[in-house]
């Protein structure tokens, strides 16, 4: 399992050092006008680019150390922020669960046990743990069997009332129903693998003996698959499940091996079947069917599993850009704040807390990002990651944020291809958005000087061409920026072909492509 290793731990207090809110040394700066009319006519010049002529483009920059605004466009414009949501989510998160929250899912017990008999119902209950594998809810069968349970006579009640029923968030487009970035939402679901996307299940193909073998990452049955697949010269395959069923059909040709994260149907269904499997493997046999609903009162716990803390699945969380967590979390905070887990009550957490930070433009319709109808401006972004510095989580969900060219995964995350070999990288901790016409890029630098900045840059409706290389140019310039001086010569920046994932991020695109 992934956790937060003792040398971010250490990153993390450096950058706490770095980053406080208490004002640090002040910039060196001959001239304090020079250096920002310098900057300020190279972002005019970096967004005059032909892309952004009939797109809308909002950019921020602040100081961290005075509260300085050094440049501003259309700071108070109301724009798609995709991922750059996950700000808000994941800091609502620090603040109202806490880093030290954990998710449990136990195994609890109705009726009787008399020997090996449990006269009763076996219940399942889940809070929305993200990271629960396969091999956890094996080790929770073990755990039911160690305890003496051979037999139930009753049901396996999978309860997942913790969240409501809810499964899909406000907006989200029909046709991502199959895709795992877009995973339905339930307080009981499993993972595939330690990326942690809740609720899917990977789906692999790979050509043997002139025939197309098919696998599944957790092996289950859960899924129907219809293989049509053929074996071929190339690999041009399709894997997609079927709407609103658990069929997966595979079509097309497959030459070398491949794989599709696959959302499943039913999460709750999904991760209940796992459990049973697992208690037949341990040789725990359920009589009755399996059924959804809510433990009894009283009903007696025989075992139980806890997630990673909060601050360790910041990681994968934002390094990675995981929609299902932000859902999840969302849900996880209206539970905490008003009993109820719900969309509703967890964005409501999310926006008063951005209230009380001083952010004024505000639209949330989910915790991801997902939503196209989500909306904040630069302006409240710039000021919210400003609030922010203050908080005692903040040196924790600061490096969990991607960092510019760092090529470990679980360090640059979404950035890990970008800004490479330039003042940026290593520098801008900053978390990415992407949606079709959407891109964005928001967080912190230090600049020449030495001096923290915060900056938002949000970019809309461009029709073709990713605009992602002007965000880099822009978040270069700001590691260049000196308040006595301009700017250093322009700058390679990527050093390396960004590869298949082009200009998407990874919660699009899996990791093998990014």
């Amino acid at each position: 399992m992934r956790r937060t290793s003792a040398s971010l731990v250490a990153g993390a207090l450096v950058a706490a050092l770095a980053w406080a809110s208490s004002p640090s040394s002040p910039a060196v700066a001959l001239d304090p006008s020079a250096g920002v009319a310098d900057l300020t006519q190279d972002l005019n010049q970096i967004l005059s680019d032909s892309r952004l002529t009939i797109a809308r483009a909002g950019v921020v920059v602040k100081s961290a150390e005075t509260g300085e605004e050094l440049y501003a466009t259309d700071a108070g414009k109301l724009l798609i922020p995709a991922s750059n949501t996950k700000l808000f989510t994941s800091a609502a998160a620090a603040e109202t669960l806490g880093l030290d929250y954990r998710f449990t899912t136990s195994v609890l017990s109705t009726g009787r046990k008399a020997g090996k008999v449990l006269a009763g119902d076996l219940v399942l209950r889940g809070t929305g743990d993200p990271t629960m594998l396969a091999e956890d809810y094996d080790a929770l069968a073990a755990k039911v069997a160690d305890a003496g349970v051979k037999v139930v006579t009753g049901k396996l009640v999978a309860d997942d009332t913790w969240f409501d029923a809810r499964r899909l968030g406000n907006d989200w487009a029909w046709d991502d129903e199959t895709a795992y970035y877009a995973a339905p939402i339930s307080a009981l679901t499993a993972s595939p693998d330690k990326d942690y996307d809740a609720g899917s299940v990977i789906v692999a193909v790979a050509a043997e003996n002139g025939k197309v073998k098919v696998t599944t990452t957790p092996d289950t049955g859960y899924l129907k698959i219809v293989n049509r697949a053929t074996a071929g010269s190339e690999t041009d395959v399709l894997i997609e499940r079927q709407h609103g069923t658990r069929t997966v059909v595979i079509t097309g040709t497959v030459a070398d091996p491949y794989q599709e994260w696959v959302a499943v149907d039913d999460p709750t269904a999904y991760a209940s079947s796992l459990f049973r499997e697992s208690l037949t493997r341990h040789g725990v046999k359920v009589l009755g069917r399996t059924v959804t609903g809510a433990a009894p009162e009283g009903a007696e716990e025989l075992a139980a599993h806890e997630s990673m803390t909060l601050g360790e699945l910041l990681v994968p969380f934002m390094k990675l850009s995981n929609n299902i967590h932000a859902e999840i979390l969302t849900k996880a905070m209206g539970r905490k704040a008003a009993n109820q887990g719900t969309w509703a009550a967890g964005l409501k957490v999310t926006t008063d807390f951005a209230k009380a930070n001083g952010v004024q433009v505000i639209n949330m319709r989910d915790g991801s990002g997902l939503s196209r109808r989500d909306g904040f401006s630069p302006g409240s972004i710039v000021q919210f990651l400003s609030a922010v510095r203050g908080k005692p989580w903040f040196g924790t969900w600061y490096e969990s944020l991607p960092i510019a060219g760092n090529a470990e995964r679980f360090v640059g995350g979404t950035l890990r291809s970008r800004m490479r070999d330039t003042p940026a990288a290593g520098n801008v901790h900053a978390k990415t958005g992407s949606l079709t016409g959407v891109t964005a890029l928001s967080g912190y630098v230090t600049s020449a000087d030495g001096e923290p900045l915060i900056f938002s840059i949000m970019l809309n409706q461009y029709l073709s061409g990713s605009p992602k290389d002007i965000e880099d140019k822009i978040a270069v310039r700001l590691a260049q920026f000196s308040r006595a001086s301009a700017g250093g010569d322009p700058v390679q920046l990527r050093a390396t072909d960004p590869g298949p994932a082009g200009d998407l991020e990874c919660s699009w695109l899996k990791p093998a492509q990014c």
